[in-house]
C-alpha cells in the first residue's frame, strides 16, 4: 500500500490503517521514516479533526488500565471513538517492555469503536515514547 493509499484509508477510520501508519511512525528504518514523512505531510493537508487529548499517569497497580476501561467504555457507549496510546516503561538493561495494557483491557480492545495500540518507552523519559505526537496525529486523522 502505498503513502497516499494508506492516507486515504486512515481518513475512513480504518483501524488496520491506523495501526499500520503507527507502525510506521515508530520504525528506525529511513525508508519508512520518509514514508512517515510524507504521510505526515499528506495528512496536514486535510486539516486536523477535533479531539480531546487526555494523558494518564501512576504507580504501577493503582488502577490506570481499570479507569481508561470503564472511561473508554462509558465513551463508545455514547457513540464516540476513543484512541488509547498505552506507553509502557522499557528496561534500562534489557530493552525489553510488557506491553500488557490491551489484555488489561479486554472489553475496550473489542469495542469496534475502540483503537489500543501499546507502544515500549523505549527508555524514554517522561511518560510519552518517542514517537507518541506523530501517534496522537494519526489516531486524530483517523477520526
Amino acid at each position: 500500500m502505498d503513502v497516499t493509499e494508506l492516507a486515504n484509508r486512515l481518513r475512513q477510520g480504518e483501524r488496520r490503517a491506523l495501526a499500520r501508519a503507527i507502525t510506521l511512525v515508530e520504525s528506525g528504518r529511513a525508508d519508512h521514516r520518509a514514508a512517515a514523512g510524507d504521510l505526515l505531510s499528506k495528512l496536514a493537508e486535510g486539516g486536523a479533526r477535533e479531539a480531546l487529548r487526555i494523558g494518564l499517569s501512576g504507580t504501577p497497580g493503582v488502577g490506570k488500565s481499570s479507569f481508561i476501561e470503564a472511561f473508554g467504555l462509558m465513551l463508545t457507549g455514547q457513540g464516540l471513538k476513543v484512541a488509547v496510546l498505552a506507553v509502557d516503561p522499557s528496561s534500562a538493561r534489557s530493552g525489553g517492555s510488557i506491553l500488557g495494557d490491551k489484555t488489561r483491557m479486554e472489553g475496550l480492545a473489542r469495542d469496534p469503536c475502540a483503537f489500543i495500540r501499546p507502544s515500549p518507552s523505549q527508555t524514554e523519559l517522561g511518560g510519552v515514547a518517542r514517537r507518541t505526537r506523530e501517534a496522537v496525529v494519526l489516531c486524530e486523522a483517523a477520526g
